[in-house]
C-alpha cells in the first residue's frame, strides 16, 4: 500500500497521516482487517474486543528515523475450546512483542555483524535507530 511516498510493510494496513517529531518522522497507520485468526487455535473471528496503539521503529527514511504509530485491534476468539478468550491480530514484517520491525532487525545485524557492539550502536544512533550495545549483543546471542 502506497501513499506515493510512504511504501507501508504490509497490505493489510492504510496510512492515516504522518508528523515530524524532532528529527522523527512517525507515520500512522490502522488496520484495514475486519476478522483476523487466532494464533492459538486457527480459528477466524470477527468480534472485535478493543483497539489498542503500538510503535514500532522501522528502517529511516531520507535520513530520519521513522515509527511507525499502529492501531492495532484485539479480537475475540470464535473457539469456546481455545484456552484464549482473545488475541491481537498479528502482522508478518514484526515478531509479536517485539517494538522493531524485521526490516530494522535485520539492518541493526548486518551493520552489527561488520564492527563491535559499541562502534555499531554509535552509528545506528546517528541515523537509524537508538539502541544500546546491550540491545545489540542480546540480538546477535538470538540471532535476530
Amino acid at each position: 500500500m502506497e501513499n506515493g511516498i510512504i511504501t507501508l510493510p504490509d497490505e493489510h494496513l492504510r496510512y492515516v497521516s504522518h508528523e515530524i517529531v524532532g528529527s522523527r518522522i512517525v507515520i500512522h497507520v490502522e488496520s484495514t482487517r475486519t476478522e483476523a485468526v487466532c494464533p492459538y487455535c486457527g480459528v477466524l473471528s470477527d468480534k472485535i474486543h478493543s483497539q489498542y496503539e503500538r510503535t514500532l521503529h522501522d528502517l529511516p527514511i531520507q535520513g530520519h528515523k521513522t515509527c511507525l504509530h499502529m492501531k492495532n485491534r484485539k479480537y475475540f476468539c470464535a473457539n469456546e475450546k481455545c484456552g484464549h478468550k482473545t488475541f491481537a491480530e498479528q502482522f508478518s514484517f514484526y515478531e509479536p512483542k517485539s517494538f522493531r520491525t524485521k526490516r530494522l532487525q535485520e539492518e541493526i545485524l548486518r551493520v552489527a555483524l561488520t564492527q563491535s557492539s559499541v562502534s555499531a550502536s554509535r552509528y545506528l544512533r546517528g541515523s537509524v535507530v537508538d539502541i544500546g550495545k546491550s540491545a545489540i549483543c542480546e540480538m546477535l546471542k538470538k540471532g535476530r
